[in-house]
């Protein structure tokens, strides 16, 4: 008898600021064709954008649970206001309501209930895990910026599931200015959503003219996407089960099967690379973090 394969994909919450029937789209093909376990929606970067997919929100979540996928709702990673802060309680006080927690004020108010904690938390530690399980945190998404060495020591001992994000630009830092509106020389509470000409982020360019990194109104985000697809096994080795997936404009069902395949052995991951290199339509792609070197760098896996 075939031993099922326990690894788990996760789908994270979309960061850019699409438009609602594309938001809306997106997750419902989503639902009927991507072999992904879990979906993370609900707006992380800017407040400002809820109300434009909030009237979609009922129907996208009854739309991917029909198709049995498990929905996590994401809080803010920066809260800025009362009014930011009120939506966040009011995700922590729907009862039975998964909850990804993306700042920690979002983990004190969902203290003694099951959530998850997103990539935007800082946890780099036993101890942090162990408080944070002691709290209700059922399953943690790693910061980006863990090397192998630290997140297989991490591993070994945490409570909480872990999840490391292996596909997607990796998000960095956020500002309480909107980079979008600074550069179209508008000011934040008049920005005019101008984030949304960008669907993927808008590039930066050093001042001798070399990418750098992305940003996405308030929020910095690496340049090249983080591909992982070769260091899975190696993920898989340490004690890791759970895998996400950042969406970016480009046919995320094609990402996700590329993944589910190599997890499931029916794909090699060289081929699975050249074949997300495709869908990235040029993006260039790095996984320097995760060796413990500069996170812009591509490395070449170590072949055992």
């Amino acid at each position: 008898m075939a031993i099922p394969n326990e690894t788990k994909l996760t789908l994270g919450p979309v960061l850019f600021n699409w438009a609602p029937e594309t938001w809306r789209d997106f997750y419902f093909r989503i639902a009927d064709e991507a072999p992904v376990d879990t979906v993370s929606i609900g707006e992380v970067v800017c407040s400002k954008r809820t109300p434009f997919f909030a009237p979609h929100i009922a129907e996208v979540v009854e739309r991917l649970e029909a198709a049995g996928k498990e929905v996590v709702h994401a809080t803010l990673a920066l809260i800025m206001s009362d009014h930011d802060l009120d939506a966040v309680r009011a995700l922590a006080e729907v009862p039975d309501l998964l909850v990804e927690a993306n700042d920690i004020s979002a983990v004190s108010l969902l203290a003694g209930r099951r959530h998850t904690i997103g990539p935007l938390v800082n946890v780099y530690s036993e101890g942090t895990l162990a408080t944070l399980a002691e709290q209700g945190a059922e399953r943690v998404c790693l910061p980006p910026e863990m090397p192998a060495r630290v997140i297989a020591a991490l591993a070994k001992t945490a409570e909480p599931e872990l999840e490391v994000q292996v596909f997607g630009r990796l998000p960095l830092a956020l500002s309480a200015r909107c980079y979008h509106a600074r550069s179209r020389n508008l000011h934040k509470d008049g920005c005019q959503f101008v984030c949304a000409d960008d669907p993927d982020g808008m590039a930066v360019e050093t001042l001798d003219g070399d990418p750098f990194v992305a940003v996405n109104g308030t929020q910095t985000l690496s340049h090249a996407w983080c591909n992982l697809v070769r260091e899975l096994a190696q993920l898989e080795a340490s004690g890791v089960r759970r895998f996400r997936l950042s969406p970016q404009d480009v046919d995320m069902v094609a990402v996700a099967r590329t993944f589910r395949d190599v997890l499931d052995g029916r794909l090699e991951s060289d081929a699975a690379f050249d074949i997300l290199d495709d869908l990235a339509h040029g993006s260039p792609f790095s996984n320097g973090f995760f060796h413990g070197t500069e996170g812009v760098r591509l490395v070449e896996p170590m072949v055992e």
